[in-house]
């Protein structure tokens, strides 16, 4: 088995964008006469499942302003959060026709090295999760193409467990789609589970540790590599354009929703009903006991075709007198609503 390690003239990438591109090229592009073995840390970012909603997903002002990068994976499964206290490991192989779905074949070996260092409890239950103390430390997908294979996870080391729960969305009846909704879990970090001499280890030295039970050596210079080279990266950087830095792909892929948002304003009880498509307002139906001067469709007549984002939303309600139409109410107010961040 190779390691590649995700660094660009000496220097490793924490970009969730360029990781996940490099994963996909090797998935896609380069074959070589064993399987791969893909560590990398993201910066703050979510990651989206392929057949996701991503607004349905991502609380998107708390992104906007934590400055959280959004990037949707090729594979199936549910929204995670990730950061510095977060490794994603991915084996890529050729698919023999049996593998798929069998995710205890490739979390066999990640499960042991935690075992190693302390955290015996680890272990894979239900479907595609490793959990211990019947908590999730580590969600597993996978995804095949042209006969390869990719099995990928997440493991929460030191995860900052806060900013999770403030940039994705709790599960909820607000929006109705025809995406996979994510199934929020108990969760954990590994840490608090490791033998005292890894306590407090940094999430740099825990790859080195789980290489070295992988690989099955005391010194991680022996570990086979594969190293990227200027044509592979022109490669990786195309397939990052054209799809895990690309709008269109982790925006843009949304199916058709609707949204009830209502709340009891200063102006008085406000219901928007939308329906979203291809991330503009397709249609809308504000009712409520507001008092307004005026014809509220004239309103829904220019909040239809408008982007679904805060940045456009304002830039329409700008434009109208929003106290004329509804009240003692503020652009933001409204926004906020409309956006189900009220």
């Amino acid at each position: 088995m190779y390691y590649v390690k995700n660094e660009r003239n000496g220097k490793e990438i924490f970009d969730a964008a360029t990781n996940l591109a490099i994963e996909y090229f090797l998935l896609n592009e380069k074959v070589l006469d064993e399987p791969i073995l893909l560590f990398y840390i993201n910066k703050n970012a979510i990651i989206i499942g392929k057949n996701q909603n991503t607004y349905e997903e991502v609380k998107q002002d708390a992104v906007d302003r934590l400055g959280v990068e959004v990037v949707r994976r090729f594979s199936g499964g549910g929204a995670v959060y990730h950061d510095m206290g977060n490794i994603c490991f991915c084996f890529i192989t050729k698919d023999d026709g049996q593998s798929f779905r069998d995710f205890g074949k490739f979390t066999k070996p990640v499960i042991e090295a935690l075992h190693e260092m302390g955290a015996t409890g680890a272990e894979l239950q239900g479907r595609n999760d490793l959990l211990i103390d019947g908590k999730k430390f580590s969600g597993n997908a996978m995804y095949s193409n042209n006969g390869r294979l990719t099995a990928h996870g997440t493991l929460m080391l030191d995860l900052d467990a806060e900013v999770t729960t403030e940039v994705l969305r709790p599960k909820q009846d607000k929006i109705a789609s025809k995406g996979i909704k994510s199934v929020r879990s108990r969760v954990t970090n590994i840490m608090p589970y490791l033998d005292d001499k890894y306590k407090g280890i940094d999430i740099f030295k825990f790859r080195e540790e789980l290489l070295k039970h992988i690989f099955h050596t005391d010194d991680v210079s022996t570990i086979k590599e594969y190293k990227l080279t200027d044509d592979d990266w022109e490669k990786i950087d195309a397939f990052k354009a054209k799809y895990t830095a690309n709008p269109d792909w982790n925006y843009g892929s949304n199916p058709d929703f609707d949204i009830t948002n209502s709340k009891r304003t200063t102006a008085g009880h406000i219901d928007f009903n939308i329906n979203v498509s291809h991330n503009k307002i397709k249609d809308i139906k504000i009712n409520g006991d507001f008092f307004g001067l005026g014809e509220i469709s004239d309103v829904e007549k220019i909040l239809t075709g408008v982007d679904y984002n805060r940045e456009a939303l304002t830039k329409a309600f700008d434009a109208i007198d929003v106290k004329r139409y509804f009240g003692n109410v503020t652009v933001q107010d409204l926004v906020d609503l409309l956006l189900g961040e009220a």
